[in-house]
């Protein structure tokens, strides 16, 4: 688990752009936001990885898939994997409202494809973490309303929804730092930059595991079960990037 100290020593540690010593509790509270955000994120897409068998069973109508129970089940794998009660946090502190605003849109995915979801008779649904993921992030920039953004991004090669393609700066850390063989694995990248005013950036490494690999593994270039060609990856393979933006 990523813990906000860890998070700190990160942005003085690798390589960012030096803060004055006053803004050193602003960087941890946003080092505090970022996680808070990439771990709701995670947990939802866990259940829905959890849950991919049954999304896709065509013999089973309803799901029992809405949003409010999977935003329990999110919850619920929060609090276990950060031990804090999302619900402890401080609703009118900006943490609180963020990821507030996450939940929010983590119900509203689910709810608007219960159709989808639901459909009898098919199989394959297309409703895959990577899916949902990316649904939730554009919800969620709508209700952040230019404070935040949140985007699942990955080497450029790796890429398969246009949205997700990383952008510059995304782009460059990932080739200068999260790809190189003696970054410490698992460890974020982050640093105060300006785009267009300032703003706190991270970026979270995320490693394909077992599980990934019926997708992104080998044999390299065979269509897996969603029509691309897989990656050729392996297990402990950098495959993806939650890249969070704090505004100010």
């Amino acid at each position: 688990m990523l813990t906000v100290a860890m998070l700190a020593i990160a942005v003085l540690i690798a390589g960012l752009v030096p803060l004055p010593a006053a803004a050193a509790p602003a960087a941890d509270e946003d080092a505090a936001i970022a996680e808070s955000l990439a771990q709701m994120l995670r947990a939802a897409r866990t259940v829905i990885s959890d849950n991919q068998a049954r999304i896709d069973d065509a013999n089973v109508g309803d799901k029992g898939l809405g949003g409010p129970v999977v935003l329990d089940l999110a919850m619920q794998k929060y609090r276990a994997t950060t031990g804090v009660d999302p619900m402890s946090i401080d609703p009118k502190s900006r943490q609180g409202k963020l990821l507030q605003a996450l939940k929010d849109a983590i119900a509203e995915v689910m709810d608007d494809n219960q159709s989808q979801i639901n459909a009898k008779g098919t199989g394959f649904k297309g409703f895959i973490p990577a899916v949902f993921a990316r649904l939730v992030d554009e919800s969620f920039a709508r209700r952040a309303k230019g404070e935040a953004e949140i985007k699942v991004t990955a080497p450029i090669d790796l890429v398969r929804n246009r949205k997700a393609r990383p952008d510059a700066w995304e782009a460059e850390v990932m080739s200068t730092k999260l790809l190189r063989a003696d970054w410490p694995r698992g460890q974020p990248f982050s640093a105060m930059v300006r785009e267009g005013r300032p703003a706190f950036r991270i970026m979270v490494p995320e490693y394909y595991a077992e599980s990934c690999l019926s997708c992104h593994g080998t044999p390299k270039g065979e269509m897996d079960k969603t029509g691309y060609p897989k990656e050729g990856g392996k297990a402990g393979d950098l495959g993806a990037v939650i890249s969070i933006t704090l505004y100010h």
